[in-house]
């Protein structure tokens, strides 16, 4: 069952640009970490919209992790971890489940004293079993733990959100 359309992804991208922008005015610089492919496609969503907005220096870089096993191989970052500090940092990824890979993704920036660390998803399920907060929603579902979000981000035409 089709759950978001292309026309509602981009609606609730420019709605979370603009929130996003609102909560952090006070920054020169926005970095953005998108989580694996989907999160990072969503982040370039989100990137795109706000330089539209905005004339604040925006960086889109991305970090990658086993969500199955995050332990099992290094998380890693493509910026310099330098480049992190004292900066607004807002985590990026497609569906927030149980919040493990969003936690273990905060992991490496545990070596990094930043401004602070915000959260942007497009779909929130409310199956949280780690202690993560996320601040920036475009759809927040009930959903059974049976039930499956598939995110299609591949072309801006062709995105959706699946409820299988």
């Amino acid at each position: 069952m089709r759950i978001l359309t292309s026309p509602q992804i981009e609606q609730k991208t420019i709605r979370l640009a603009h929130q996003i922008l609102e909560h952090n005015y006070d920054a020169k610089k926005i970095i953005f970490l998108g989580i694996n492919n989907n999160g990072h496609q969503f982040g370039k969503r989100l990137v795109s919209k706000l330089k539209k907005i905005t004339d604040k220096e925006i960086i889109l870089a991305s970090i990658k992790l086993n969500p199955a096993k995050p332990l099992s191989e290094k998380i890693s970052i493509d910026l310099e971890m330098s480049e992190l500090k004292n900066q607004s940092i807002i985590l990026v990824d497609d569906v927030a489940n149980t919040g493990r890979t969003l936690f273990y993704a905060c992991k490496p920036l545990m070596d990094v004293l930043t401004k602070k660390i915000e959260v942007a998803v497009l779909v929130d399920r409310k199956h949280k079993s780690f202690p993560i907060k996320v601040d920036y929603v475009g759809l927040s579902l009930a959903t059974t733990i049976q039930e499956h979000i598939d995110v299609n981000l591949k072309t801006i035409k062709d995105q959706e959100v699946l409820l299988n």
